[in-house]
């Protein structure tokens, strides 16, 4: 029988309650989402925190370790997965673009890892794009990843790798022929976002291919083809990712009542498919955490 493992999105950056009024947004509540989603069968957590007053994304070490530290009160075994995205938006001044605008919010890399340093959890994310990200630019230089996925290791936590497009793969095995990890790559294709990988099944099989042959990876999509590409994943030898991060539906009209409920729909379709859900236990041996 095929296995995987699956990780709750459970926020993002870009989700908002005008969309979807039952996204989590204080430590609390995205805490209380994490321990759901587990429940319900995610073996890993990827998590974002907000300002509970604006409701905006933060990088607040504090938020992150409120989070955290519910979680792990209540569940020692879930994978819990930080995100180091933000920090690299460049926004142009429009009436001088070597200005940087209001949008703005590029960081030297050790200031965009420093809730990871500090928590240290099992999973961060490092993303290798630089891409037009809806209005602005997103930048991540080659000094600026090298440096993050030192610090990351130095402090015992497995980098997940994002790819948003085919460009993202090439400077991955660059780093691999610089011998920059130190275990086999974890990787998420990441789908959906505009002007990136679009969802399909020829984009999972393309970008699947051009992975180094040791890569442990999910491909993932956004929006409408959230559920569908949890199948398209599992199907070409990937695992799943699903929750509130990457989608506001949990079926035609129907807005996801909670990350919990869109993880249980993604246990039926791999059910459905004959394959093996791994638990957090079994994960943690599998990523050598």
């Amino acid at each position: 029988m095929p296995s995987a493992f699956l990780t709750c999105a459970v926020l993002g950056n870009f989700s908002t309650r005008a969309q979807n009024e039952n996204l989590p947004i204080t430590p609390a509540q995205i805490a209380a989402d994490c321990l759901a989603a587990a429940d319900a069968g995610a073996s890993i957590v990827h998590v974002h925190v907000r300002d509970p007053e604006t409701e905006q994304p933060s990088m607040d070490t504090a938020l992150y370790a409120e989070v955290v530290d519910r979680i792990r009160d209540k569940n020692s075994e879930l994978i819990i997965n930080l995100t180091t995205g933000n920090g690299g938006r460049y926004d142009p001044s429009r009436d001088n673009p070597a200005v940087a605008g209001p949008k703005t919010n590029l960081l030297l890399p050790d200031a965009r890892v420093q809730h990871v340093l500090e928590i240290k959890p099992d999973i961060a994310t490092l993303d290798l794009n630089t891409m037009v990200f809806g209005e602005e630019v997103v930048i991540n230089t080659l000094p600026s990843i090298r440096r993050m996925a030192e610090l990351i290791q130095g402090a015992g936590v497995r980098p997940e790798i994002e790819l948003f497009d085919s460009g993202d793969i090439s400077i991955l095995n660059t780093l691999m022929d610089e011998n920059c990890f130190e275990k086999p790559p974890l990787c998420s294709i990441v789908m959906g976002v505009k002007y990136g990988f679009m969802p399909s099944p020829e984009t999972v099989l393309y970008a699947r291919n051009m992975l180094p042959k040791s890569a442990i990876w999910t491909a993932f999509g956004t929006g409408a083809l959230a559920f569908p590409m949890v199948a398209q994943s599992v199907l070409a030898g990937g695992n799943v990712r699903i929750g509130m991060e990457d989608a506001v539906w949990l079926s035609k009209g129907v807005k996801a009542p909670s990350n919990a409920a869109m993880v249980e729909k993604a246990c039926r379709i791999l059910n459905e498919l004959g394959v093996d859900l791994l638990g957090p236990k079994r994960v943690r041996e599998q990523l050598g955490l």
